[in-house]
């Protein structure tokens, strides 16, 4: 096996956890996000010098401050198939844009001729191991709700309002009881 490595670093965006395997990243996690490190392999090496986790951090500054940067660098996020096509749907939003689990659902059933559940989309965006490149938080619920950011609900507000996202329409589900 290759060898694995892992970085923490802090940014103006928050505490993340970093994963690659020297040539691709594997793994970008907030501190706390739910599902956090869940890909990392347990034997990765901490290298705070790696040439990739520099460039992540430069592109998550340039983010932080409202650009809107390409990913000039290799992503290999782990997963089945099914959510693989997921989040290559996820890559397909346009900064500053926003689509619902349901309209990704949709575009999958077109390519697959078979129906999908919007709930099936939603598991496997909110299993997506390298936040904010791969951007999950682009999702909403098919009513504008908020809903379902590993990172939590504040942060996903934050980036959209980074990306200049019309928050009208958009709102906060209010917690069950």
């Amino acid at each position: 096996m290759n060898r694995m490595y892992r970085k923490v670093l802090e940014t103006s965006l928050g505490a993340f956890t970093l994963a690659s395997d020297g040539e691709q990243l594997t793994g970008l996690w907030l501190r706390g996000q739910k599902y956090e490190k869940q890909t990392i392999h347990p034997t990765a090496v901490e290298d705070n010098d790696l040439p990739l986790f520099l460039k992540v951090e430069e592109w998550l500054e340039r983010y932080a401050q409202g650009e809107a940067p390409s990913i000039d660098f290799l992503l290999k996020p782990e997963g089945s198939t099914f959510r693989q096509e997921v989040w290559k749907h996820l890559l397909a939003i346009p900064y500053g844009e926003v689509e619902t689990y349901g309209n990704i659902a949709k575009k999958m059933e077109r390519s697959h001729g078979r129906a999908m559940s919007a709930q099936a989309v939603g598991g496997a965006v909110g299993h997506n191991p390298i936040s904010i490149l791969i951007p999950c938080h682009r999702v909403v619920g098919s009513n504008g709700s908020l809903t379902g950011y590993a990172g939590g609900i504040d942060m996903k507000k934050h980036l959209l309002t980074i990306e200049g996202v019309q928050m009208n329409g958009l709102y906060e589900p209010r917690p069950v009881r």
